[in-house]
């Protein structure tokens, strides 16, 4: 029996990048935003044996990506391989709270929102009513 080599990325870390990967995508990282995703790390049932540790190690991982030409594409590319398809509407749900949790979109944010949509393969309709449920919860 062959033993199988771990995926570079757990789900929780795809979920973790995606969060960092909004945050960031504005250039700023928000306080606000930040708490977000370190509320979903410690609150939410997905990430129940995840080690909170690793966020830090998922995090250097998007911002090294993001200074690279195409790095948006590889960290797309890492989701697609480790982020089981069940997770899709979960990760768009996490990004879209990380996106709305400082009050503002930028449009560099709504952008990245776009994308995630495309790339998880979103459906329209399910994607708005993420996106509704996120305005509603962060309603100032």
């Amino acid at each position: 029996m062959t033993d199988q080599i771990p995926h570079p990325m757990s789900p929780q870390d795809c979920l973790v990048a995606i969060m960092v990967a909004v945050s960031a995508s504005d250039e700023t990282i928000r306080t606000a935003e930040l708490v977000k995703i370190e509320t979903a790390v410690n609150m939410l049932p997905v990430f129940s044996d995840y080690d909170i540790d690793r966020t830090r190690r998922v995090s250097q991982i998007v911002f090294d990506l993001f200074e690279q030409e195409d790095g948006l594409d590889a960290l797309f590319g890492l989701i697609r391989v480790n982020l089981p398809e069940r997770l899709n509407e979960t990760a768009y749900a996490l990004a879209c709270d990380v996106a709305a949790a400082d009050g503002s979109l930028a449009e560099t944010e709504l952008r990245l929102l776009e994308e995630i949509r495309y790339e998880l393969n979103i459906d329209r309709l399910h994607a708005a009513a993420i996106e509704r449920g996120s305005r509603a919860r962060h309603v100032v």
